[in-house]
């Protein structure tokens, strides 16, 4: 027990990426059995946090759970970017606390003080971009130190949710979640942008595929990409959203015509690639959906799920699951029950999507299916990569 916990802290992708999978799971409990006793005719009046429930969910799902695999990819990739050491097992180990204590003091919130929720709560991201922007300046270059630019936007939306339930602000809370997922959703575009060509390529040079058939990109396409994920939460986290829903859905457009070049259909042959094929079009669909939605066209609550399920929650447990095999010295070859997990997360999506335009007695149960298959996808996660995330490094 006592060396399963110390090799949680020897590298970033252990502890934040079980961390991401257990708390998916808990926070997605919790949701769901709030909405089952509604749905059963029961009224939920006592609850340990401050907040209302769906700005607790909304809350959880963004600065917790996503917070926490973005923490964990960049502890494992910018030391590679950089050819630098990874952090050490005392601040990761530092780091892993200050995201606990945000989770515990959001959770018991309603007897805490405020401030004291938001120090908490605030205090993991300014580290992380302090450990990350040290880390960088080894070896800076633009496609990388961009992320620097993600990780303060997400902050300062955090910022904008504690500023509302702290009285400081009358209306801000809206403005940080929609800008957090958007934030979330911006670094997906870029990241997937790069790993997701690169790996199709590198998984169809392995399989001798000719050079013309490897997947290629349009340029124009291409320079618009990161521009647009750069601006696009900004006018959301200044309360102007509908500012962002032409940036939102020139980036959908753009993000499917990438798709189409990077060879998808191939991609099925595997499942640890056609996940990130997946969730990118699940980011195409689902920015698509809410620059639609904020211009009067379509539910934004349906929309914000796609891109909440499909999008972020796809291409974390598709981007989790590769890393964690790749750095634990296994072979990149996801697990049955991981390959299972990879499906459940669209369908969830598209779920959420339909339950969003129905009324009276189906809108709870569909819902709570979709809260089912997000639990059910992150355990499938947590058991099959236990190994993998808590064991020895493999050799060779």
């Amino acid at each position: 027990m006592k060396a399963t916990l110390l090799r949680l802290v020897t590298d970033g992708f252990r502890f934040f990426f079980l961390a991401a999978g257990t708390y998916a799971v808990f926070a997605g409990l919790a949701w769901g059995i709030y909405l089952g006793i509604h749905m059963a005719g029961g009224l939920v009046t006592d609850l340990p946090y401050a907040m209302a429930p769906h700005y607790w969910h909304g809350h959880e799902m963004i600065f917790g759970f996503a917070s926490a695999a973005i923490g964990g990819f960049l502890l494992t990739a910018v030391p590679n970017w950089t050819g630098g050491q990874s952090a050490k097992p005392y601040f990761i180990g530092a780091v892993a606390t200050l995201w606990l204590s945000g989770r515990v003091a959001m959770w018991f919130s309603a007897s805490l003080p405020g401030w004291l929720v938001a120090m908490a709560d605030l205090s993991f991201i300014p580290v992380l971009i302090a450990q990350v922007a040290w880390q960088l300046m080894k070896r800076p270059k633009p496609q990388n130190v961009m992320f620097l630019i993600f990780l303060s936007l997400f902050w300062a939306a955090n910022l904008l949710t504690h500023l509302e339930w702290t009285g400081v602000t009358d209306d801000t809370v809206q403005a940080g979640l929609y800008g957090g997922l958007l934030t979330v959703c911006a670094l997906i575009s870029v990241l997937g942008g790069r790993v997701t060509p690169a790996f199709t390529r590198n998984a169809m040079r392995r399989e001798d595929e000719p050079e013309s058939a490897w997947p290629t990109n349009f340029p124009l396409v291409e320079r618009a990409a990161i521009p647009l994920a750069i601006l696009m939460p900004v006018p959301v986290l200044a309360g102007f959203p509908e500012w962002a829903a032409p940036l939102a859905l020139a980036l959908g457009a753009v993000q499917i015509l990438r798709l189409t070049r990077w060879r998808p259909l191939w991609a099925l042959r595997q499942p640890i690639l056609i996940a990130l094929h997946a969730g990118l079009a699940m980011l195409g669909l689902g920015l698509g959906l809410w620059g639609a939605a904020v211009l009067g066209r379509g539910s934004e609550v349906a929309a914000l799920h796609v891109l909440g399920i499909g999008a972020v929650g796809g291409m974390t447990l598709a981007v989790m699951s590769r890393a964690a095999l790749g750095h634990s010295g296994r072979d990149l070859v996801a697990p049955g029950p991981v390959a299972f997990a990879y499906a459940l997360m669209p369908l969830a999506a598209v779920l959420r999507w339909v339950a969003s335009d129905l009324s009276g007695a189906w809108y709870f149960p569909m819902v709570l299916v979709t809260a089912v298959l997000w639990c059910l996808a992150f355990t499938l996660f947590v058991v099959a990569l236990w190994p993998a995330l808590a064991g020895p490094r493999r050799r060779g």
